[in-house]
C-alpha cells in the first residue's frame, strides 16, 4: 500500500441506474473488506439522489448479512435527473463532505459511470466503479454483475416457452432485454437452442430470417424459437412478428417479452463470486491509489481501467458465438 491509504479513512457505497442480481454480493464485499482494512463505510440509499438529500448511514459487518442471496440492492436504486445538473453535484459534494467521506464506490452500468466521471473531475473525489448492470455493455471486463443471472433467467424461461411451443407446432419470437447489447441474446439463444437471434450489432434483414424460416420448414422442425434483443433495428418482437406473419401465413405465430423478469432473481455462483472479487478489489484499488476508474476481471484477473473509457469503448459480442449458433440453428 502506498500513501494514498493514510488519506481514506471513509468510503461511501451506492448502486445507481437499473438493478442488477448479485449487486448486494458486491455491498457486502466493499463493507467487509472496508472493515477489514480498518475502514469506516458508509450506504447512501437511492443512488445518486440519496447523496443530494443527505440519506447516508454507517453500515457494520452485521449491516449486510444474509444479503448474499438476494436480488436488486437493499441500498435501493434511482435514476437521478437532479445529478445530471451541476446544482445536483453541488448538493452532494456538500453532503459527501459533511460526512468527512473521502472516497465513493459506485455500482452499476454506463449512465452511472458517466454521473461518477464528471463528479470526480469536478470536485477530485476518488471514485471507483464497479460494473452491475444485466446488459454485459461495459468495456473493461469480461463480465458484468447481473448479466450471468440474466442469461440462466432468459435460458430458462425460453427452456418452458419450448415446451408450449413444441406441442402446438408455433412459432415464437422472444424479446430479451440488454438495451443496445445483444449479450443476452446471444447466449440465451445458443443455450435455448433458438433458430435465430435478430441483435443491435448484425444487420440482419426481415428476408434472411424469412429463409432461415422457411428452411427450419422444409427440415420439419417442430417448434422454432426467435430471440430478438430489444435494441434490435427491425423494430420489437411484435413487429418482426407481424412483418414474418404477412409473408409466412402458415406459422401460428407467438411473442413473449420477457421483460424485467430478467433483473430479478437470486445470482446465480458466478455472479456472486464475481460481485464479491470486484468488490474487494475496489476498496483495494482505492487504497492503492487508483481513483476515477472501473474495476473489472478480464482472462481471470483484476483490471482497472478509466471509467471514461469503459463506458465510451464499444464492447464486440464474440464472433464466434454467433457463428456457432447458426451452424446449430439447422
Amino acid at each position: 500500500m502506498n500513501s494514498m491509504k493514510a488519506n481514506i479513512k471513509k468510503i461511501a457505497v451506492l448502486t445507481s441506474g437499473g438493478d442488477a442480481p448479485g449487486m448486494n454480493a458486491a455491498v457486502r464485499a466493499v463493507v467487509r473488506s472496508s472493515v477489514y482494512y480498518n475502514l469506516d463505510v458508509y450506504g447512501v440509499y437511492k443512488g445518486y439522489d440519496g447523496l443530494i438529500n443527505g440519506d447516508i448511514e454507517q453500515l457494520q459487518v452485521r449491516s449486510v448479512s444474509n444479503i448474499l442471496s438476494r436480488g436488486g440492492t437493499f441500498l435501493l436504486s434511482a435514476r437521478s435527473d437532479e445529478f445530471r445538473t451541476k446544482e445536483g453535484r453541488a448538493k452532494a459534494y456538500e453532503n459527501f463532505k459533511a460526512n468527512d467521506l473521502d472516497a465513493l464506490v459506485v455500482i452499476g452500468g454506463d449512465g452511472s459511470f458517466t454521473g461518477a466521471d464528471v463528479f470526480s473531475q469536478e470536485y477530485d473525489v476518488p471514485v471507483l466503479g464497479i460494473p452491475g448492470t444485466i446488459d454485459n455493455d461495459l468495456a473493461g471486463t469480461d463480465f458484468t454483475i447481473g448479466y450471468d443471472t440474466a442469461c440462466n433467467t432468459a435460458t430458462e424461461a425460453i427452456d418452458k416457452i419450448r415446451d408450449t411451443a413444441s406441442s402446438h407446432e408455433r412459432l415464437f419470437f422472444v424479446e430479451v432485454m440488454g438495451r443496445d447489447a445483444g449479450f443476452i441474446a446471444v447466449n440465451s439463444g445458443i443455450s435455448g437452442g433458438a433458430v435465430a437471434m435478430l441483435l443491435p450489432e448484425h444487420n440482419w434483414g426481415i428476408d434472411d430470417l424469412i429463409r432461415r424460416l422457411q428452411r427450419g420448414a422444409s427440415n420439419q422442425k417442430a417448434s422454432n424459437i426467435v430471440i430478438v434483443a430489444e435494441g434490435c433495428k427491425l423494430g420489437s418482437a411484435y413487429e418482426i412478428a407481424a412483418k414474418v406473419k404477412a409473408q409466412l401465413d402458415y406459422f401460428d405465430i407467438r411473442v413473449t417479452v420477457l421483460g424485467h423478469l430478467q433483473r430479478g432473481g437470486s445470482p446465480t455462483t458466478s455472479d456472486r463470486v464475481l460481485a464479491s472479487r470486484l468488490g474487494v478489489a475496489a476498496v483495494e484499488g482505492l487504497l492503492n491509489g487508483e481513483s476515477n476508474v472501473m474495476v473489472g476481471v478480464v482472462n481471470s484477473s483484476v483490471v482497472y481501467t478509466p471509467i471514461n473509457e469503459a463506458v465510451k469503448t464499444i464492447k464486440k459480442i464474440d464472433a464466434d458465438e454467433f457463428r456457432i449458433a447458426k451452424i446449430l440453428s439447422i
